[in-house]
């Protein structure tokens, strides 16, 4: 496994433990975004991208957060002590969606993120800086190292078009499309 590129997204927020966002790249075929770069107690670490975890009602069978004190659907006060725990007694709130299966990995990407980070503090300081996070477009393009590996295969890759927006997919920000009107 080879780390081929990494790119970072400072957060513009100096007060918090959230220093930066990055994105992963392995073999020049793989991505992995939204890892979080933090600072913790003892130092600068790399938080793997992760969902909240949820769970039923038993009354209605609705889906809610773990930290939820009441249903989303009915309203029945739910177990606030329904999380799993952690050794430490912790409650667990999010599970990773990609994580390094070893330490070798973890120590792997974490040092090689940690380095990306330190090198894009540094250039952002600099005149003309643009931050080159949000300049992922595989959906439209097949990365040219990619294509040429698959037609190594003897396979055909077609470019397609970007992925539609999954059901029940709710915007709250002024970018929603307009409301389609049903012919009468």
């Amino acid at each position: 496994m080879v780390i081929t590129e990494v790119r970072i997204k400072l957060c513009e927020e100096n007060n918090e433990r959230l220093l930066a966002f990055c994105s992963v790249t392995f073999d020049n075929a793989f991505v992995v975004r939204d890892l979080k770069i933090i600072e913790g107690t003892k130092g600068v670490f790399v938080a793997m991208p992760s969902r909240k975890l949820t769970d039923r009602c038993a009354r209605c069978g609705g889906k809610n957060h773990l930290r939820a004190r009441f249903c989303n659907q009915c309203g029945t006060r739910q177990d606030e002590q329904r999380a799993m725990r952690a050794t430490d007694g912790r409650a667990k709130l999010h599970a990773d969606i990609a994580h390094p299966i070893h330490s070798g990995a973890r120590e792997l990407i974490q040092s090689t993120v940690v380095k990306a980070y330190h090198d894009e503090k540094e250039k952002s300081k600099l005149p003309g800086y643009v931050c080159t996070y949000d300049e992922f477009d595989y959906d439209d393009d097949v990365p040219v190292s990619y294509g040429g590996m698959v037609a190594e295969m003897g396979k055909t890759v077609k470019a397609h078009g970007p992925h539609a927006a999954p059901k029940g997919t709710h915007f709250q920000t002024a970018d929603a499309p307009a409301p389609v009107k049903k012919a009468e």
